[in-house]
């Protein structure tokens, strides 16, 4: 396969290509021949009206040979007609409404044929100079966004639009073609229909058309969009509206459908327009109550009103929704009718003068009607009472009643009733109570039974001998007839009997400090008790080792030697008062802290005799140091270690805290083995510190790669000479030597194949 160009314009023959024993057949046109080994052609080569020719070979070996014409720019674009026209309809969006087709004879794989498209000119350029674009690749022609809101056929039904194309994808040397396209501007029936007004619940048969649309320029396709159920509207292919099923204007009182016109391809034509549907309403709609069955409460002695309300769901403009309240039934029936419903506004009224003497509760029904549908719901009445009775008790003076003066708090003296006469469990039964006088210092409370009405005298603690209480009785709503008179009002006597009672302490646990180390005789705390007949009497028990010691009248505790947190930090002991005329007592806990005190110097933990170092120095290598200080965490928590001030101790060695301890490794690469002494200080962590100083025997050795010491600080007797360590290492060479010459003799002896693998 050769290639070939076209247009050649050289001298001829034209030799192209050089083959063995060719012989050319194929050639109708006599454009090839054979000079020797060369293939020749005779004239130029036309790609356009051939663009290959195929030569066969007649020798032994038979061959083909394919000579392609390569293409040259030598053809200029043409438009497919030359009178373009296309129309465009007002209220086209942006979007092709003609196409401009061009052709180009040159090979359509290469750029010779890439055409291009351009607007050169539109005319004339009203309302707008830039009315219109066209696509550079496809030659579409389209409105822009001015001239689809501008255009407008009575300013302007026709515009011609210069254009242009050009190959070589439109490079500054293609070939071109220019021509005119005329457009039509055309008017159109695409509009928003006018609104429709529809009677909610229709008969049918559905589908009913209510409408109808209609593009009038290019093939088009009809949707709906809107907030409505869904194939509730439809649209047929003519633009035609249905409505599928009967609407409920109590649902949805009107529509407003967006109808959406379309290219096959979806492409959106124009602008949505709209119809509005409104739903016209029809009495299918009862008066009804927001719930079944209302309560009201009426007082016995006055008249209360109760107003019931009726909704009805069809349009409020019609008369549809009138609604008229009637009374059709009162349970029970006797004694008389006692209540009236209005008939316009629902005001339910009592029109009986009292409700004195009437039955507790009734149960009312009221109706609601319109035009031709009514609903009902009940009213239960209550009959309230009113607080027309006062409270009495049964006598006007209660007791003498007897206490003990030890009689334990919250003991109950008595318990008394007045009576009301109203109806029991209401506010009006309630009865109120209060002690009026006698009660100046609050010794007594009173506890009333809410369920009886009884109440109860409680004494919280004794003072006096004797008391003489007025107790009143109301209720805690006002009296609507009457007043309280002295049946309200009742005496109640109570004398407190003696007792001999045993001593009480304000306390029943005592938590004291004390910082160790303090002077003996020091009052640590105060035991205070209280005793209505006699002073109490101390004393300790629990204190074994007799520390502490207690004033016997006055009850205070001292120290009696001086203490050690570090010995003992807690000390629980009991205090027992004592009734000084009898055998009662009472009894407290008394818990001593001891406060820490920086009364102990750290000191280093553990024996480091057997341990050593290695040199030269091993890395990681070192002893850990373990301290101990006897205070507590607040002065001795965190010990610090420290090299006595000392130029060669600090070169030599290194401290390094790790956690709670610390680790002494060599602070230089080697280090002559031997017994060194290290000097360091221990200081805890107190202001001002408490410290320990140290000397330290540490051994330094030659280690094995094991680690091992392997010569000791300090020659031993009995140890090889190096005379001895340089025969051993000798001899040991020579039987290696002895040992190799015998493993070669042994591979001379059993030679291996050469090729074995």
């Amino acid at each position: 396969k050769i290639g070939v160009p076209e247009n050649y314009d050289g001298i001829f023959p034209w030799y192209l290509a050089k083959y063995t024993e060719l012989a050319v057949s194929g050639d109708e046109d006599g454009i090839f021949g054979i000079d020797g080994q060369f293939l020749y052609a005779t004239k130029p080569l036309d790609r356009e009206k051939q663009p290959s020719y195929s030569l066969q070979s007649m020798h032994r070996q038979s061959f083909t040979v394919e000579v392609c014409v390569i293409d040259k720019n030598d053809n200029v674009p043409t438009f497919k007609k030359e009178t373009m026209r296309g129309s465009v309809q007002l209220g086209l969006l942006k979007i092709s409404f003609m196409q401009v087709e061009a052709m180009d004879r040159d090979d359509r794989n290469t750029a010779h044929a890439e055409l291009r498209f351009s607007l050169m000119e539109q005319t004339p350029r009203i309302p707008s100079s830039q009315m219109f674009s066209m696509d550079s690749i496809t030659g579409e022609v389209s409105l822009t966004e001015e001239g689809s809101s501008t255009l407008d056929p009575e300013m302007c039904g026709r515009y011609k639009l210069q254009v242009m194309v050009k190959d070589m994808a439109g490079k500054a040397n293609a070939f071109f073609t220019t021509g005119t396209v005329t457009v039509e501007v055309t008017g159109n029936t695409w509009a928003s229909p006018d609104p429709v007004r529809l009677q909610e619940n229709l008969p049918g048969p559905y589908p009913i058309p209510i409408s109808q649309v209609k593009w009038s320029g290019s093939q088009a396709e009809y949707s709906l969009e809107g907030e409505f159920p869904e194939m509730l509207f439809t649209i047929s292919r003519e633009g035609v509206i249905y409505l599928n099923a009967p609407l409920d204007r109590e649902t949805q009182d009107q529509f407003l459908i967006s109808i959406v016109v379309e290219r096959p391809d979806g492409r959106e034509i124009a602008k949505p327009v709209e119809l509005r549907v409104m739903v016209g309403d029809a009495n299918d709609n009862r008066p009804t109550f927001p719930q079944a069955q209302y309560h009201a409460v009426v007082k016995e002695l006055a008249a209360r009103i109760l107003t019931v309300q009726a909704a009805d769901n069809d349009d409020p403009k019609t008369d549809n929704v009138r609604i008229f309240y009637r009374l059709v039934g009162q349970i029970p029936e006797s004694p008389r009718a006692l209540f009236r419903v209005d008939r316009d506004s629902g005001v339910i009224s009592v029109q009986a003068d009292s409700m004195e003497g009437t039955a507790p509760q009734y149960t009312l029904t009221i109706t609601a009607e319109d035009a031709k549908l009514n609903s009902s719901c009940t009213v239960v009445v209550t009959v309230q009472d009113e607080n027309n009775n006062p409270p009495a008790f049964a006598q006007h003076e209660y007791g003498p009643f007897h206490v003990p003066e030890d009689a334990p708090l919250a003991t109950t003296v008595t318990s008394v009733l007045a009576r009301d006469a109203d109806v029991r469990g209401g506010d009006s039964w309630q009865v109120d109570y209060r002690l009026e006088s006698g009660n100046e210092e609050e010794v007594f409370t009173l506890v009333t039974d809410k369920q009886t009405n009884e109440v109860s005298l409680v004494l919280d603690f004794e003072r006096e001998s004797e008391y003489i209480l007025v107790l009143s009785a109301q209720n805690p709503v006002p009296l609507v007839r009457g007043r309280y008179g002295p049946a309200s009002t009742a005496t109640v006597s109570i004398y407190v009997d003696d007792v001999n009672e045993g001593p009480i302490l304000s306390q029943s646990h005592y938590e004291v400090t004390v910082r160790e180390g303090e002077e003996p005789g020091r009052v640590i705390a105060t035991i205070r008790g209280y005793d209505p007949d006699s002073h109490p009497i101390y004393s300790l028990q629990g204190d074994t080792k007799k520390y502490f010691s207690i004033g016997k009248y006055s009850g205070e505790l001292k120290t009696v030697q001086a203490l050690d947190r570090e010995e003992n930090s807690t000390y629980t002991m009991e205090v027992i008062a004592v009734d000084g005329n009898s055998s009662l007592s009472a009894s407290t806990l008394v818990t001593v802290q001891i406060l820490d005190v920086n009364d102990n110097s750290p000191v280093l933990v553990g024996d480091y005799s057997w341990k050593y170092l290695c040199t030269p120095r091993w890395e990681d290598q070192a002893l850990v140091l373990a301290s101990r200080d006897s205070d507590g965490p607040q002065h001795g928590g965190r010990l610090n270690f420290s090299l006595r001030s000392d130029a060669t101790v600090r070169r030599n060695w290194k401290l390094t805290p790790i956690n709670t301890h610390t680790n002494l490794s060599l602070n230089i690469p080697y280090l002559a083995p031997e017994v060194y002494t290290v000097p360091f200080t221990i200081s805890d962590s107190s202001s001002p510190p408490r410290s320990t100083f140290i000397n330290l025997p540490v051994t330094v050795c030659t280690c094995n790669v094991r680690g091992n010491c392997k010569i000791a600080a300090k020659p031993l007797e009995g140890m090889p000479t190096i005379q001895s360590a340089v025969g051993i290492l000798l001899g040991t060479f020579a039987v290696i030597t002895i040992l190799i010459i015998i493993f070669v003799r042994l591979s001379y002896q059993n030679p291996k194949d050469s090729k074995e693998t």
